[in-house]
């Protein structure tokens, strides 16, 4: 009674046996596909009440054979008319999701609320750190110096040759186009105030920062999500070590302390590609380069490049922190929030220079 599933049909009357299931039909699946096919069109009587079992995906063959209607003549039982009644009740067509009009104040409030709760998880961040400061300062034993040493070589020693290899080429590059403008008004003496101030005061930390931030704060944010993967800022938690001592200050004391030296490094890289293409285009001596270069630029500017410096390496480590901490436990979160960690700390470090463009803008400026 069990057995395969048979059709026959006797004088215009179609009855089915055996169990109708799809694991019983599959070996011959395409033979009833086309006995079914053919008897639909001139079979008005159907008997199933030998069928012995019948499953939902047979109930969709008899159905979609029938028409999706109901033979004129049905011998079934109860059972078996109920799995056939709930495939009668699908829709033809499934329906697809909703499409939601786009309404801009929504999408601008939505934005809105992200950035909120995002400054809210940096300032809970930093006010951890400050806890976690003082802590330190209270028990200085726990200082994690090999942490800390770790991120000063990785962030700071390990990109020396790609902040360098980008500020040579930027310097040469600013010279040569300023030359080019210069030479027509006969003012090539200028090309030291222009290169000094830009390089030192704006393009070094600025250009040393997008770099940073793309390396260095996407690796951060990277190793910080995969370790919320792989479950251990929880095994850390359960062993009743702090995650902001062991994970994320030494990544924002590291970056931090390191910036300015990178800033330093870049700046000097660029004038020295600036000073090589001034004396090829200008016969500008590297040595009157320099004697000039002190008069020329004030110290402030230094003094400013360099604090810019600390300041964006401190932005750059918290942000990333911030978004790796906030990764969950799969891939595609990981991604995301690497790409708004990078994205994130560029916008915030274009924001802050333009604040300290603000409010230094009378200082380290020559008086010509």
């Amino acid at each position: 009674m069990n057995g395969a599933p048979r059709l026959q049909v006797e004088s215009g009357r179609v009855m089915l046996s055996g169990a109708w299931t799809l694991a019983a039909m599959l070996p011959d699946l395409a033979n009833l596909q086309e006995q079914l096919a053919g008897l639909s069109q001139r079979a008005e009587s159907w008997d199933l009440s030998a069928v012995a079992r019948l499953d939902s995906a047979a109930a969709v063959l008899l159905w979609r054979s029938w028409g999706n209607a109901w033979p004129a003549k049905l011998d079934i039982s109860t059972m078996h008319r109920q799995v056939l009644e709930r495939v009668a009740e699908l829709p033809q067509i499934i329906p697809g999701s909703p499409i939601r009009p786009f309404h801009i104040l929504e999408f601008i409030g939505g934005l809105l609320l992200k950035a909120v709760a995002n400054v809210r998880g940096m300032i809970a961040l930093f006010g951890q750190l400050l806890l976690d400061l003082g802590y330190l300062i209270r028990y200085p034993g726990d200082i994690p110096w090999k942490e800390i040493a770790a991120n000063v070589y990785k962030s700071g020693a390990q990109a020396l040759p790609v902040t360098a290899l980008v500020g040579f080429l930027i310097g040469i590059t600013l010279s040569y186009l300023s030359a080019l403008q210069l030479k027509n008004f006969g003012a090539d003496l200028f090309i030291i105030n222009i290169l000094g101030i830009s390089i030192i005061r704006e393009l070094g930390p600025v250009l040393v920062a997008v770099l940073v931030a793309g390396r260095s704060g996407s690796a951060m944010t990277a190793q910080i999500g995969v370790m919320r993967v792989t479950e251990e800022i929880d095994a850390l938690s359960t062993m009743g070590i702090s995650r902001t001592v062991r994970v994320v200050l030494p990544k924002i004391v590291g970056l931090t302390a390191v910036m300015p030296l990178i800033v330093l490094w870049t700046s000097s890289v660029a004038l020295l590609g600036g000073m090589l293409a001034a004396m090829l285009q200008l016969d500008l001596s590297l040595i009157y380069f320099l004697d000039n270069l002190p008069r020329a630029v004030p110290v402030a500017n230094l003094y400013i490049g360099l604090g810019k410096g600390l300041v964006f390496g401190f932005i750059i480590a918290l942000i990333a922190c911030h978004f790796g901490l906030r990764v969950k436990p799969n891939t595609e979160s990981l991604s995301a929030n690497t790409t708004s960690a990078v994205v994130t700390a560029i916008t915030a470090v274009i924001l802050v220079d333009a604040v300290f463009a603000i409010f230094t803008r009378h200082i380290g400026v020559p008086n010509l």
